[in-house]
């Protein structure tokens, strides 16, 4: 497996040889560029760069490895050790660091490992950044520094406390009315951080917690990506416990999804779709998503008589156009939620917030929310790439055999029809072409979808 770089981080399966798996060279190499591109653009040399990692067997070693050469950079390190992907972000705030690193493959199986990378604000770098420190990279020429000058690492061990404070003094939120609810909530955190993480915020918030795969082992008990098909015993001890809903989120606590009391789930599509419906009535504003993300968020807006814009995947991208377009709230169709008044990245316990605070303001079960919103039906598939295929030259020949219908290309090829539309991208994570469909009903969006398969697979031959 070819080792992964691109503005996504640096992302690979462990083990094997330096640059077609994550080694410990490889680990040390893209780390050391980081820190020299930090070095470069500050004027100073005594810097804090702020490191977490999910519970992922690998990440203690990466952890270390990354810290350690930080440290011979002659950076300061703050490390939260287990901690989560939006802690981490807002600890490089509240620290004043000159950037971070987050040491988690996300929604990956147990055996990848990455490296995401933050500025100074707890963002993603930009495309620009990225490229620089892979220049950086290449040219094995590191000036690391000399003993006297070594960096220092000191601990925070009150990061997440401080995170589910920062939360729940949002103004925007019904803290007293959920408290009043005393939700009963089933907790599947794929043995990872948010094992430790979404129960102490729903125990803040009054709610009873019936844990589920929340020892923070990294023995990941299914796929770690919160889909349908990998939450099945979510699904059986909602409905075993008589829970009002269940919750789940990937390894470092990014991306969330709801379960209802029926054990039917409530859509990863629609966390943001449902939070962005409770901030609009307390705060009118324009809403962001990427060109993959279900267009009922759109419609929601509109209801609101509110905008609607769409940018290129990528929370990078979402981030910027949210920016630009001033928005209140914005994020990703795969369960990830960007509130701003806390900070610009996808984060499920603020997520978890805005969803409570909706249910606990409409006195609705799960179910009977999901009724309110716009029904669309999507596919999401993906295509392998053989060696070689250029998945450009693909796209690009789609385009031109759709060049009538709405095209958008700025993100690889979305093509809008009457009754629905398609997504093609290159991933930024792994050597595939994503398909998304979305249309009025699944067989629809489905049978779109295998379409395009078809139609991949042979341009590919």
């Amino acid at each position: 497996m070819t080792l992964i770089k691109s503005i996504s981080g640096i992302r690979g399966t462990i083990g094997g040889i330096p640059e077609e798996n994550l080694t410990p060279l490889d680990v040390v190499r893209y780390t050391s560029a980081y820190g020299q591109w930090l070095l470069a653009n500050h004027n100073t040399t005594s810097l804090k760069v702020v490191t977490g990692r999910d519970a992922r067997i690998s990440g203690a070693m990466v952890h270390q490895l990354v810290n350690q050469t930080l440290v011979g950079l002659g950076l300061d390190v703050i490390t939260l050790d287990l901690s989560t992907t939006p802690t981490v972000a807002m600890a490089v705030m509240w620290e004043e660091a000159a950037g971070g690193i987050i040491i988690t493959a996300s929604h990956n199986p147990k055996e990848w490992n990455a490296l995401k990378l933050l500025n100074n604000k707890g963002e993603f770098i930009d495309a620009q950044s990225g490229e620089d420190v892979l220049r950086y990279a290449q040219t094995e020429n590191f000036p690391y520094a000399s003993v006297d000058s070594l960096g220092s690492i000191s601990s925070r061990d009150n990061a997440l406390s401080k995170h589910i404070e920062a939360t729940l003094s949002l103004p925007i939120l019904e803290v007293d009315k959920i408290k009043e609810q005393g939700f009963k909530v089933v907790v599947d955190a794929v043995n990872s951080s948010g094992g430790i993480a979404i129960p102490l915020l729903l125990e803040a918030l009054g709610a009873e917690v019936i844990p589920l795969y929340c020892e923070p082992t990294g023995h990941f008990p299914h796929n770690p990506e919160p889909l349908k098909e990998h939450l099945t015993e979510l699904a059986r001890v909602v409905v075993a416990e008589q829970a009002d809903f269940g919750i789940a989120v990937d390894p470092d606590v990014d991306r969330l999804v709801f379960m209802d009391e029926t054990g039917t789930l409530f859509g990863e599509e629609y966390t943001l779709v449902a939070c962005a419906d409770y901030v609009l009535q307390k705060t009118p504003g324009t809403t962001v998503s990427n060109l993959s993300s279900t267009r009922a968020l759109a419609e929601v807006s509109q209801q609101h008589n509110q905008s609607y814009y769409a940018s290129a995947v990528g929370e990078v991208n979402v981030v910027q156009l949210m920016k630009a377009k001033n928005a209140v709230i914005g994020g990703e169709g795969n369960g990830g939620v960007i509130y701003p008044q806390l900070h610009y990245g996808r984060d499920a316990l603020v997520g978890t917030a805005l969803f409570l605070s909706l249910l606990a303001k409409k006195q609705l079960k799960v179910s009977a929310l999901k009724k309110h919103y716009p029904a669309f039906f999507m596919e999401k598939s993906k295509l392998t790439l053989s060696e070689g295929i250029v998945p450009e030259d693909l796209l690009s020949q789609l385009e031109k055999e759709y060049q009538n219908e709405k095209i958008t290309t700025v993100d690889g090829l979305k093509i809008d029809f009457e009754a629905g539309w398609v997504h093609l991208r290159k991933s930024n994570t792994e050597p595939i072409i994503r398909i998304y469909t979305e249309a009025n009903t699944q067989e629809t969006a489905t049978a779109l979808a295998e379409e395009f398969v078809q139609k991949l697979k042979a341009l590919s031959v």
